[in-house]
């Protein structure tokens, strides 16, 4: 019960399509499971309701919650949901973020419109989402805001928009953590390696043409540690650490969870 009488919100707690549990979903089952009462928010209603069905059979209470991260206004109206539920915000987790599915490209190829979208979801949204939060947590005067960026900011990643947000959204985290540090705000981002998740994995079947095992077979031959892709669940068990009381002392900083992909570079 690390997460006891918390009230913890997962931006992006439905999955994509595929076989397996997504990051976000993943996240939010084991806050829930860890005490918290969770929103677990998606752009797809139905998703966010699956979650919170999955969740409330494991702990404390899971509500659903449609909003558009694009969109400010179903941003503000999410926090004010949750404010008015609970009174209190204790943990923000931002899980959204796409790139093949948003047609990411080289730099040579990249279009505008799959540009201003990849940065829409990616990293426009998680500022507007804290922008919103910051003020119900400056109050409190205590609050966990945790993102989930990637390795792909810093390894060799052939796509431009995806790396791009994603470096932008470790830096972004990084000034909530110092501007705010005072406020007892702490910021955190997660960088998941090499995943088996649904949106890892399937969407790129699904685009390429290309078997679900063929795709498994090359990730994970990339990967140091056994040669595995991690899971949704050391996402999600990373996260809990973070947002735990365990982390108290802990701001600021990037946790990969990537089976050792980033030691691996060259230096």
């Amino acid at each position: 019960m690390r997460l006891n009488n918390k009230i913890a919100l997962v931006i992006g707690a439905g999955q994509s399509q595929g076989e397996g549990t997504g990051n976000g979903r993943a996240v939010a089952l084991r806050f829930a499971q860890e005490g918290a009462a969770v929103l677990a928010v998606d752009r797809d209603g139905g998703l966010a309701a699956a979650t919170a069905e999955i969740a409330n059979t494991h702990g404390r209470g899971c509500l659903p919650f449609e909003a558009d991260v694009t969109d400010e206004r179903s941003v503000e109206k999410m926090i004010e949901f949750a404010v008015a539920q609970w009174g209190r915000i204790d943990i923000l987790h931002y899980n959204v973020g796409i790139s093949v599915s948003g047609r990411d490209a080289s730099p040579e190829d990249i279009t505008e419109s799959a540009f201003d979208t990849i940065m829409a979801v990616n990293l426009r949204g998680a500022v507007m989402c804290v922008k919103h939060v910051l003020p119900v947590m400056r109050r409190q005067q205590d609050g966990v805001i945790l993102t989930v960026a990637s390795v792909s900011a810093w390894q060799r990643y052939p796509w431009v928009a995806y790396k791009a947000s994603k470096a932008a959204l470790i830096a972004f985290t990084q000034q909530i953590a110092i501007e705010y540090a005072a406020d007892g705000i702490r910021a955190n981002t997660i960088l998941p390696g090499l995943m088996n998740t649904p949106m890892a994995v399937d969407t790129r079947a699904r685009t390429f043409n290309r078997s679900r095992d063929d795709i498994v077979a090359e990730r994970d031959a990339r990967v140091p540690l056994r040669k595995k892709m991690g899971t949704a669940w050391d996402v999600a068990n990373a996260a809990l650490f973070l947002a735990s009381d365990e982390a108290a002392f802990i701001t600021g900083v990037e946790l990969p969870v990537d089976g050792g992909a980033l030691v691996n570079l060259p230096r």
